[in-house]
């Protein structure tokens, strides 16, 4: 093995390369030339003394040793990334500071993310023209150690330390149906009758759908009609009228076709926390993002008639 540690440019061809399997789709991904990418592979193959990709019909396939990188080359992708916007919230305009400018990664679920951030960033925009927000939507959580993201609006309780964390509330779900397909169904009168119908559920249970089938036992039992783990695409499904699913109250309130059905019996409610680096506290833009977030999320869980709680957890 080389001693002398490769440079970053490498490993980031190296990435490019594990995901897009080719040489001429990583190239294109980073804007270099083919050529220019085959030499940073063979040099880093060079620098730790074996090879990192074979050639096979469907491109190039990692070996055992590019596997063993590939979980420290991303965390030095993760944290040039947040060099980065570090950095670039250090700029200056027109010879003046501006406190509030400069990327900040936001990560959110799916839904939360499309339907209930927007508007709330849109806000922050007008207020901080300087401001770049990157949004990530996702359903896992991301590693706020690791400066995956800087900020992350969470469904559920963060468990890291190192953290600050706020508690929104928390928002009600319930099961929704549009008209039309109630007009041709019918609407159910009790939970078992949901049997009947094209439910919309979860592909794998997740721990909020563990939890909820506790509650509701049965519910993990309910023949879906389609599953996914998309909340985004369950929502769509809901609104397309193809059969019952749960959904945020205050999202299917927007929606004068949806209808709630069974409120009695299914009352269900989704935790919102807010949590980011404790090292970006004293940051302009992170914390003028982490407070516009407080304040927007807060006032949609009080329409939502869900519980509001301001208390930092």
């Amino acid at each position: 093995m080389n001693a002398t540690p490769p440079s970053w440019d490498l490993y980031r061809s190296f990435l490019a390369v594990l995901r897009d399997g080719s040489l001429s789709a990583a190239a294109r991904t980073l804007g270099l030339t083919q050529p220019t990418l085959a030499r940073h592979v063979a040099a880093l193959e060079e620098a730790v003394g074996g090879a990192l990709f074979v050639r096979s019909p469907q491109g190039l396939e990692p070996t055992d040793a590019a596997q063993a990188l590939k979980t420290q080359a991303e965390a030095l992708e993760s944290a040039a990334a947040a060099l980065w916007r570090t950095a670039a919230g250090l700029s200056r305009a027109d010879g003046v500071a501006d406190p509030v400018r400069g990327p900040v990664r936001v990560t959110a679920s799916e839904v939360t993310g499309a339907r209930v951030l927007p508007p709330i960033l849109a806000a922050l925009r007008a207020a901080h023209p300087a401001l770049v927000i990157e949004l990530v939507l996702s359903n896992r959580v991301d590693n706020l150690l690791q400066r995956d993201a800087d900020i992350a609006v969470r469904m559920v309780e963060p468990e890291q330390q190192a953290l600050v964390v706020r508690k929104i509330g928390s928002v009600a779900l319930g099961l929704h149906a549009h008209r039309d397909y109630l007009d041709r169904h019918g609407r159910p009168q009790t939970l078992a009758d949901l049997s009947g119908h094209s439910l919309i559920g979860y592909d794998r249970p997740s721990p909020a759908i563990r939890a909820m089938g506790r509650r509701f036992p049965g519910f993990l039992d309910l023949p879906f009609a389609l599953r996914t783990d998309s909340d985004l695409a369950q929502l769509a499904a809901i609104e397309a009228g193809f059969g019952p699913g749960v959904c945020q109250v205050r999202l299917a309130r927007r929606n004068p076709a949806l209808v709630r059905l069974l409120p009695d019996a299914l009352e269900l409610s989704l935790g919102v926390w807010i949590a980011m680096h404790e090292d970006l506290r004293s940051t302009p833009r992170c914390r003028a993002v982490f407070d516009g977030l407080v304040a927007g999320l807060s006032a949609y869980v009080a329409e939502s008639g869900g519980e509001s709680n301001g208390n930092a957890a």
